[in-house]
């Protein structure tokens, strides 16, 4: 019998350690791009059922230092520029903070939102970097398992919520209830390839309820190669 408990928590240990390895390999994958000096990310979005599909957004990242991201719809490209905790907008009147950009919108009667500025717009000023969010995103899983070159678990109710929650405008929207998610890591040679995480929640729109189902993926390219192009004019507005 003891021998038998004893082999019990052997295993128990060896597959607790394969669950951790797996999470800090993404964990390490994620540093090693948030250390690289640049890199460029392309970021799909489907949301199952819908009657559009929302535009791929691809961003640039320096480390330490500015953020360009962009996409385009219907020959028009939406242009944001972060840099920490703070990002301005292009608009046809120049560079607009977001307090800015839903000033402008409530002026002009849209209560906030309506079209590139209080949508692609605000989508874009509340980017989370995608090398920075993973290692987040890792913390707040289940657990993570690698399987035929995939590492996946599901996200904790907390994770699956605020995933679900940043397809809302900027806070203004009632909190997503049922919250469910996973996250996907395929990494190359250690290092991240793709990312895919998928949410479904139902959230409130128009007053009205709906079951939402969005996955996204995001896949990294020039790393360490990748050039971020800033107008000074930006810069001023961004108060550096």
């Amino acid at each position: 019998m003891k021998r038998i408990l004893t082999a019990t928590v052997i295993a128990s240990l060896a597959w607790t350690a394969v669950l951790a390895d797996a999470k800090d390999d993404v964990k390490a994958a994620a540093k090693t791009l948030s250390d690289a000096a640049n890199y460029t990310w392309v970021a799909t979005t489907e949301i199952e059922g819908a009657q559009f599909t929302p535009p791929t957004i691809t961003g640039k990242a320096e480390k330490g230092g500015f953020a360009v991201v962009e996409s385009e719809r219907d020959g028009t490209t939406t242009t944001a520029v972060l840099k920490g905790d703070k990002g301005v907008l292009k608009t046809d009147t120049g560079w607009q903070t977001a307090e800015e950009v839903r000033a402008a919108a409530q002026n002009a009667g849209g209560g906030g939102g309506g079209g590139a500025r209080g949508g692609r717009g605000g989508m874009l000023l509340r980017t989370k970097l995608p090398a920075d969010d993973l290692a987040k995103l890792a913390d707040k899983t289940k657990e993570l398992k690698e399987a035929n070159g995939v590492i996946a678990g599901d996200l904790t109710d907390d994770g699956a919520k605020e995933v679900a929650a940043r397809g809302g405008r900027g806070g203004q929207a009632p909190e997503p209830k049922n919250a469910k998610g996973s996250l996907k890591v395929w990494l190359k040679e250690g290092k991240l390839a793709k990312v895919q995480v998928k949410v479904s929640a139902t959230v409130s729109m128009q007053g009205e309820d709906r079951d939402v189902t969005r996955t996204t993926t995001y896949e990294f390219k020039n790393v360490g190669s990748t050039t971020v192009t800033v107008s000074d004019d930006a810069k001023k507005k961004l108060g550096t």
